[in-house]
């Protein structure tokens, strides 16, 4: 069983599940979990998990991310994107250079984003999209999000393409609605390419045509990252034998656990670290605890199993 993250290059007309399901079918093997939903029409970076590292799902669905994307002024629609059915349209003639660099610009830093119909969001048990294609329209809490940077990489009105870095939750199509509102001449979304998520970059992603290639000559291992490698960042303790049985039951443990392998100097309150058991076995993620003097579950990799 394979156990690590893959960064796939998610094609147009697969939505996440698809992708997911495609690659079950090739690498025969069911454990398998995307990082965050991607639209049909979105292409790029969507890491996909697998094995032992299903368990990292939540945690890269977290992390910020990049995009490209094309605004296109003038038309908005239902899905606030190109797929949509057009609801208005308006004039965008009157818009100079410096006003559109301006609204785009205002919306770095945190904003008061609304969930749009079309998203996969749940109000009382049911997806939002599902009540949309019914023709219902329901009442949105805005959540606030972070643009951390806007790129204008090139305008041809009325289309102008933008390099967006923002934090999870953030919807692009929104985005773009939101600035053709505010210019007031309306605005969709008209392309969107994920290019980074985390580590993960778009020039390194591999299309489900080349795993199906890789996995067949048996060289699909050196694109999959293990799930240690993805807290490299993290100090790494190597525990007694004591210390690993506890932490295998999803005890605490203390630095008396930690065996004399590991060069230990301090830890921060609420460091992350990454534990191993004595015969380096990457077993879980531990938080240090300055009240506890000492280390408590972050999260368990660890299942008994050896694949």
């Amino acid at each position: 069983m394979i156990h690590g993250v893959v960064n796939i290059y998610k094609e147009k007309g697969f939505t996440s599940h698809d992708v997911v399901a495609k690659l079950r079918g090739i690498v025969k093997q069911k454990k398998i979990g995307h990082t965050g939903t991607l639209d049909p029409d979105a292409q790029g970076v969507l890491p996909v998990c697998f094995g032992k590292a299903t368990k990292l799902c939540d945690m890269l669905t977290d992390k910020d991310k990049t995009y490209e994307t094309v605004l296109l002024l003038g038309k908005s629609t239902d899905t606030q994107d190109i797929s949509g059915e057009v609801l208005k349209e308006g004039n965008t003639q009157q818009i100079t250079e410096e006003m559109l660099q301006d609204a785009i610009l205002s919306f770095v830093g945190e904003y008061e984003q609304i969930p749009p119909m079309y998203s996969a969001l749940k109000i009382n048990g049911k997806k939002l999209y599902e009540l949309a294609r019914e023709g219902k329209e329901v009442e949105r809490k805005a959540r606030r999000v972070m643009i951390y940077h806007i790129n204008i990489k090139e305008i041809q009105m009325p289309r102008v393409r933008m390099e967006v870095k923002c934090s999870k939750g953030t919807y692009i199509r929104t985005l773009c609605h939101d600035i053709g509102e505010k210019l007031g001449c309306g605005g969709c979304m008209e392309e969107l390419l994920r290019t980074k998520v985390e580590r993960f970059e778009i020039k390194d992603s591999i299309r489900l045509a080349e795993v199906e290639e890789l996995w067949n000559t048996g060289e699909l291992m050196s694109k999959v990252v293990p799930v240690d490698e993805m807290f490299a960042n993290y100090q790494k303790l190597m525990l007694t034998p004591a210390g690993e049985r506890a932490v295998c039951c999803g005890n605490n443990f203390r630095r008396k656990d930690i065996s004399n392998n590991t060069e230990v100097l301090s830890f921060e309150d609420g460091e992350r670290v990454r534990v191993y058991g004595t015969e380096d076995n990457f077993i879980a993620i531990y938080e240090y605890q300055k009240e506890l003097h000492g280390f408590k579950i972050v999260k368990m990799f660890f299942d008994g199993k050896e694949n």
